[in-house]
């Protein structure tokens, strides 16, 4: 069992004042400490040196401290970690059983990862002058070209499917239909953070809308603030209120038709119904 602990610290860089974060992964078997990565460090010295002596000598440790650590690694791990056999020319050596093995690899590939999380989420939590939000660090990968980061504002059940009101940072708001099963998988209720995803070719662009009524519960209102052409299709960049970025795929015919160019409002429509969302697990 592995389990994180919660030792990821602010701290400041002398001279700059800058905040970082640090952190460790500790493996721990029921409720013991098994090792974090002082102790992988001397199974890995170890496994390199074949000799617990040369190995305390290679981590600047005694010898009975790296054996006492040893030992109870082994009994902590239920099984032996490192096992010493006599006899030979050499007068025997000491190496990791296949589980010894396996732990060092495998905290190895979990410590990877971790240390690569800290990267991801230090720019966004050591910024103490905006809110700190997970879901935009993690900035999932789909194939939607629009995610949207948001709180869920309002769930209105209904006998099939749940209508999701989702605020986003601009102060707009989105609405998702999703069907009631999913929404009880999701947990979905007010004040959880959630991420609406969009793809380009469900959003439709519309100008000089003052006056009409659509059936797009969705109208986000915004300005053209790049185009990309194609062959066929056009891409629409869109800026909405609080920084929000959207975009729309639509045909040339319907960029030259309505006249967009940079700096022309807009209002992007979006059906409730391609409005997918997804939540932390």
């Amino acid at each position: 069992m592995t389990e994180k602990k919660n030792k990821s610290q602010a701290a400041g860089s002398q001279g700059t004042g800058r905040l970082s974060l640090g952190g460790s992964i500790w493996i721990r078997s029921g409720d013991q400490n098994l090792g974090g990565p002082g102790r992988i460090a001397l199974l890995r010295a170890v496994a390199e040196q074949g000799s617990i002596t040369h190995a305390a000598k290679a981590y600047g440790m005694s010898y009975k401290a790296a054996w006492d650590a040893i030992d109870a690694m082994n009994r902590v791990a239920g099984e032996p970690l490192v096992e010493r056999s006599t006899g030979g020319r050499g007068g025997g050596s000491t190496r990791l059983t296949e589980r010894g093995l396996r732990l060092v690899q495998r905290y190895e590939q979990i410590d990877a990862v971790h240390q690569r999380f800290l990267g991801l989420v230090e720019a966004a939590a050591t910024d103490l002058g905006r809110e700190f939000s997970l879901l935009d660090v993690i900035n999932m990968k789909t194939s939607a070209r629009n995610q949207f980061n948001g709180t869920v504002r309002a769930v209105r059940e209904g006998a099939v499917n749940d209508e999701v009101e989702l605020e986003l940072p601009g102060g707009q708001r989105l609405v998702a239909i999703v069907p009631q099963e999913s929404s009880l998988a999701l947990g979905l209720q007010t004040g959880l953070s959630a991420m609406a995803l969009i793809p380009s070719s469900n959003v439709l662009i519309a100008t000089g809308l003052d006056g009409f009524k659509v059936s797009a519960r969705n109208q986000l209102s915004g300005t053209v603030e790049q185009l990309r052409p194609g062959a066929v299709n056009a891409e629409v960049d869109v800026a909405l209120a609080g920084g929000t970025r959207l975009v729309a795929t639509i045909t040339q015919s319907s960029v030259q038709q309505l006249g967009l160019a940079p700096g022309v409002a807009v209002t992007a429509l979006v059906k409730a119904t391609d409005v997918v969302l997804a939540v932390l697990a």
